[in-house]
């Protein structure tokens, strides 16, 4: 959903609310507004607190040269450059766990936005990538 799309939803939802705590405090129930209130401010901190996380992703590019991993977890980016003929690829813990990626004194986990189960397949298709020499640029 767009953040376009969620404000308006969410602005909706406060005029529907606060309009039938009117109705409602017109008719002799005040305690309905506070109540009303409380709701739409719990509901905008958890919408607040998704849309911090929405666009969190991790990016793995394989160019000529180099391997650039890039992590992005709300307004915290990590970002590590490996020369791919120095990278080490091996799970974290054990099998399931996050993959690590290694090399020159430098390492990132990746693999959080993959199934467990499939981050052994994500490690084996980093190892391949970056045996296939399509990082070094003389391989073409």
């Amino acid at each position: 959903m767009a953040p376009a799309q969620l404000l308006a939803i969410y602005a909706f939802l406060c005029v529907v609310s606060m309009g039938i705590a009117a109705v409602c405090w017109s008719q002799g129930a005040t305690l309905v507004v506070p109540f009303a209130s409380a709701e739409i401010l719990a509901v905008g901190a958890a919408i607040w607190v998704y849309a911090r996380h929405a666009a969190d992703n991790e990016c793995i590019r394989l160019h000529p040269g180099r391997l650039v991993v890039e992590h992005a977890n709300g307004r915290h980016t990590e970002r590590v450059e490996f020369q791919p003929d120095w990278v080490r690829v091996e799970p974290e813990h054990g099998d399931g766990s996050l993959i690590e990626l290694s090399g020159r004194g430098q390492r990132i986990a990746v693999g959080r936005f993959v199934r467990p189960e499939l981050r052994r397949q994500l490690a084996d298709e980093l190892r391949w990538a970056l045996r296939r020499g399509w990082a070094r640029p003389d391989a073409v």
